[in-house]
């Protein structure tokens, strides 16, 4: 996958519960060329992070994506993949806390590294979670 093309629903879902984390955010590699399966090697915490708190936050972060698509923030494919309409968010990441700017870089991050980095499913071991 290419930056700007659609986005599947579990990479959403995934890239969202990682980036809503401070023991995974602070953890993510500097770059988008690091390997997933060495990382999380490196960075057992974030196998630990994810399994314990996962399936919460995703719990948390599927009614923003389906509240994102009613207010047409997002469409979806018929495929399930997520468009972010032109123009639709700001090209700055700003927010009233730095928590919140953390959350976003990250997510931002993620959204460019996961498609980068093999199948979901793949991912998704490694992480051990499900989707």
């Amino acid at each position: 996958m290419q930056f700007g093309q659609p986005c599947p629903v579990a990479l959403a879902v995934l890239g969202a519960v990682m980036a809503l984390q401070p023991a995974v955010r602070d953890r993510l590699p500097r770059n988008t060329n690091a390997g997933v399966s060495r990382w999380v090697e490196e960075n057992r915490t974030v196998k630990m992070a994810m399994t314990q708190n996962a399936t919460a936050l995703a719990a948390v972060v599927r009614p923003g994506l389906l509240f994102a698509l009613q207010t047409t923030l997002l469409s979806c494919t018929d495929q399930g993949l997520l468009h972010l309409p032109t123009g639709r968010l700001k090209k700055v990441i700003t927010g009233a806390t730095e928590e919140v700017v953390a959350i976003q870089k990250a997510a931002h991050m993620l959204g460019r590294w996961l498609p980068s980095t093999g199948s979901m499913s793949t991912v998704m071991t490694l992480l051990g979670v499900r989707p």
